[in-house]
């Protein structure tokens, strides 16, 4: 049977006429849900039921896709089959069901029929379970094969996309997936383009964001001289200095950073800044325009065998790398042979480089005009969320840029780049971004009714889900300005839209000062559900997993507020998605100056030394460490600032307590001088810069473990690290090294936490185990902890698919309150 193609784009038939199927035939309708819009779906359907000889339709409604099919009974059946089988690899069939089949309107072939608006498709019934949209992915083989061959038509055309790749959530601009509703809507097909599009034998067919030299987006490049960027903070667009398009902005834009400068290029989730990874002058300019002094830099490479160079890589994270998300990878860097090295400032004191491959064909194309490696970060300043448009790069990128090199084609959603690593020898997300989000991820127990999780304050996401679905926005950023406030909004009421997701409920964190907790405040009072923050963790990464039952919890990280009042950050609990109990914990110490320590390690190493809290007595105070290994680490430290803060703790003023692991490994790290890079007792750029340097200092250096003890208090287990601090002062004024005294540290709460699950086991028997918390982002202590554990004979989970960190509370608050609404 042939196949037929409505003209000019898409079949337009009566389904009202009644006509019986063929003879020996029947006739019979599906419906698909999941990500099955705008990764080649109704293409690949077409394909399968032309060659099974079927008659039908196939077409969007709304969020799903409606197969219509005719044929043979034993060709049907093979037809269903193979859609799950055979699927487009970029595709994640969630449902497919079968429902009564239609009697009318059947064409003589079988065709992709016009694509059916939310309200048509639902006939204004309820709208459907979930709508899915397809994240953005790298670009495919195939399209680079053709950017690089004189021959095709699209060669050396930064646009170059196929249905296996290209843009996704960043232009989509509502459901179902059709051009007119994308940013490719206002580039007309040429005649070339619309042919590929219409042949069932493209790998264009129905690609929507296809597009060529003559019909699709163009480059353009804005150079921003010295002179003219002093005059553009007062001038604006009258202050652009030339203006070049197409080829030749590429060769500008490369000019630019073969010799030196920054550009800011418009990548698929939004600006990006770049320079030459090589040249430490030029990784220098960037970080002191762009005022990020210490946090490690991104660096993307040509292929895999440069990659290969420049890293020692795993199957797992070589798999990372070329997968179609293309996420930054955290790896062992290594010094390449025979190639320029890495600039010593990109890495700063990180044990692991930021390495990813191109995502976009203008990645590839500014690559191999430079040869060599390139720092690709986040276009944006001081934290705020990254630039997508081009008028506001002009306005505000030239503070860091020599130039911009856009394009015309408008971004729609800002998405940055994803971060992933290999911890424990599992795969793991760090920043969920482009290329992952916002697809969507299950709930082991479905919500009841629609609900929006807010998350926390750093690292923001938010989490809206409906039924068994979770669509956990990408990163946006720490909630500490307003821009990055609005960002959220902004991006809430998109997806909302997009995912046809309207909440009833808000699930929030029990901290009243996170902004996302005063936006909670928008719902009645009988429509907010609060979640412990640990609580939150140990559900986000036993969700993502599909455990139900009690697990033992294992939450590290910097600070959350706990339902007793005080700040937590080092538990043990055992919990399940309903509720927890909490069995162990961090001994607390004091915070000078509240949160404010977070920034100041030397602070935290003073609360520590001068307020831990001492057992038995109950309460602060000081005198538990020697004095003279005390003295080496506070002369070296400003004399005003150590009676300041120790005048605070010994009065308790503003020195909130914590059991946060989190400021331990602050506290450790400055007793050992970390970060080396910066004078005793400055100021860190970012949490967990200190944190950062410990690991680093520590790498795979084997140490016996530094002294430790549990304690009972108040029918908890409490690791006190009264032991670990003395040994570790001690061995500082002995000489000791430092790389030895950070191993043994890492070591000795390895075991203590091993002793601790331990006890919790002798409490309410074998469990799971999960991991979760910022902490857990040190591979060396993941890596001992995980092995240690699964020795025991305990399962032992962690995070993946969403972030340990707090970009994962908001799954695990939207997992917790779909189970408590369960029970209602």
């Amino acid at each position: 049977m042939t196949a037929t193609l409505p003209h000019p784009l898409h079949a337009r038939r009566d389904p009202t006429a009644a006509d019986p199927p063929a003879p020996g035939c029947e006739r019979r309708r599906w419906e698909v849900r999941g990500t099955v819009q705008g990764v080649g779906f109704r293409p690949f359907v077409h394909r399968l039921a032309t060659e099974l000889a079927l008659a039908g339709r196939v077409r969007n409604t709304g969020g799903t896709v409606l197969i219509d099919a005719e044929g043979r009974p034993q060709a049907l059946d093979a037809f269903e089959a193979r859609l799950r089988a055979e699927a487009p690899p970029l595709a994640a069939i969630a449902t497919l069901v079968q429902l009564p089949a239609r009697d009318g309107g059947w064409p003589a072939g079988f065709v992709i029929e016009e694509s059916l608006a939310l309200e048509a498709a639902s006939g204004g019934a309820a709208a459907p379970a979930h709508r899915d949209v397809p994240p953005d992915t790298a670009i495919c083989d195939a399209c680079l094969a053709e950017l690089f061959d004189p021959r095709n038509r699209r060669y050396r055309y930064p646009f170059i996309n196929c249905v296996d790749c290209g843009p996704r959530a960043t232009i989509i601009d509502d459901l179902p997936y059709d051009r007119r509703r994308t940013g490719m809507a206002g580039f007309e097909l040429c005649e070339a383009c619309a042919a590929e599009y219409r042949d069932p034998a493209n790998r264009r067919f129905h690609a929507e964001p296809v597009a060529c030299p003559e019909c699709g987006p163009r480059l353009h490049w804005h150079d921003f001289t010295i002179a003219t960027r002093c005059e553009i903070a007062t001038l604006g667009e009258e202050a652009r200095d030339r203006e070049t398009l197409g080829e030749e902005a590429l060769r500008a834009a490369a000019a630019c950073v073969a010799r030196g400068g920054i550009i800011a290029l418009k990548g698929l989730g939004g600006f990006q800044f770049v320079c030459d990874a090589t040249n430490e002058a030029a990784v220098a300019l960037l970080r002191k325009r762009k005022h990020r002094p210490s946090k490690p830099l991104a660096v993307m490479v040509a292929d895999l065998r440069s990659a290969e160079a420049y890293a020692r890589l795993s199957a797992l994270e070589r798999q990372l790398l070329t997968g179609p998300a293309r996420p930054i990878v955290l790896v062992e860097p290594r010094t390449p042979r025979g190639r320029l090295p890495i600039a010593p400032g990109v890495r700063q004191e990180s044990p692991t480089l930021g390495l990813f491959l191109p995502t976009t064909p203008l990645h590839h194309l500014l690559l191999r005009a430079m040869g060599r490696p390139l720092v690709v970060t986040s276009g944006n300043l001081g934290g705020e969320p990254i630039v997508i448009d081009d008028e506001t790069a002009r306005a505000r990128l030239h503070a860091v840029a020599d130039g911009i090199c856009g394009h015309d084609r408008p971004i729609l959603a800002r998405y940055d780049d994803s971060v992933t690593t290999v911890s424990a020898d599992r795969p793991a997300v760090v920043r969920r971004a482009r290329g992952y989000a916002p697809a969507p991820l299950s709930l082991p127990i479905a919500a009841r009714r629609p609900l929006l999780a807010v998350g926390a304050h750093l690292k923001h996401t938010f989490t809206l889900a409906q039924r068994a679905t979770a669509i956990t926005s990408a990163h946006i950023g720490d909630l500490g300005d307003a821009a990055t406030h609005e960002a959220f909004d902004r991006c809430l009421r998109r997806l909302s839209r997009l995912h046809a997701i309207v909440p009833e409920y808000v699930v929030h964190d029990l901290h009243p000062g996170y902004l996302s907790t005063r936006y909670a405040d928008h719902f009645p009072e009988n429509r907010r559900i609060a979640v412990q923050h640990h609580h939150a963790h140990i559900a986000s990464c036993a969700a993502e997993h599909g455990l139900t039952e009690d697990v033992i919890g294992v939450a590290y990280d910097g600070l959350g507020l706990g339902e007793d009042g005080t700040l937590w950050g080092g538990e043990v609990m055992v919990a399940n998605l309903h509720g927890y109990t909490r069995l162990g914990r961090f001994a607390r110490a004091p915070l000078p100056g509240g949160p404010a320590a977070v920034l100041h390690p030397a602070r935290m190493a003073l609360g520590y030394l001068a307020g831990l809290e001492r057992f038995g007595a109950g309460q602060f105070g000081g005198g538990q460490f020697d004095g003279e290994a005390v003295s080496c680490f506070t002369d070296q430290l400003d004399p005003r600032e150590v009676s300041t803060v120790l005048r605070m703790v010994a009065r308790r003023i503003n020195c909130p307590a914590a059991s946060s692991a989190g400021r331990l490994f602050d506290a450790v790290a400055a007793l050992l001088g970390l970060p080396a890079a910066l004078p005793p007792g400055a100021r860190i750029s970012f949490e967990g810069e200190a944190a950062i340097a410990l690991e680093n200092a520590a790498g795979a250096v084997s140490a016996p473990a530094l002294p430790w003890r549990l304690v009972r208090v108040d029918g908890l287990c409490v690791y006190d690290p009264h032991p670990t601090l003395a040994a570790l002062l001690d061995g500082v004024a002995a000489g000791t090294s430092t790389a030895r005294l950070a191993a043994g540290f890492h070591e000795a709460i390895a075991e203590a936490t091993t002793a601790m699950v331990e006890q919790a086991v002798r409490v309410v028997g074998a469990k799971p185990v999960c991991l979760s918390g910022g902490v857990w982002q040190n591979r060396r202590l993941a890596a001992a902890v995980v092995s240690s554990l699964e020795d025991t004979g305990l399962d032992v989970f962690v995070n993946q698919r969403v972030p340990c960190n707090d970009g994962g509370i908001s799954y695990g608050q939207a997992a917790i309150a779909a189970a408590r609404l369960s029970e209602r």
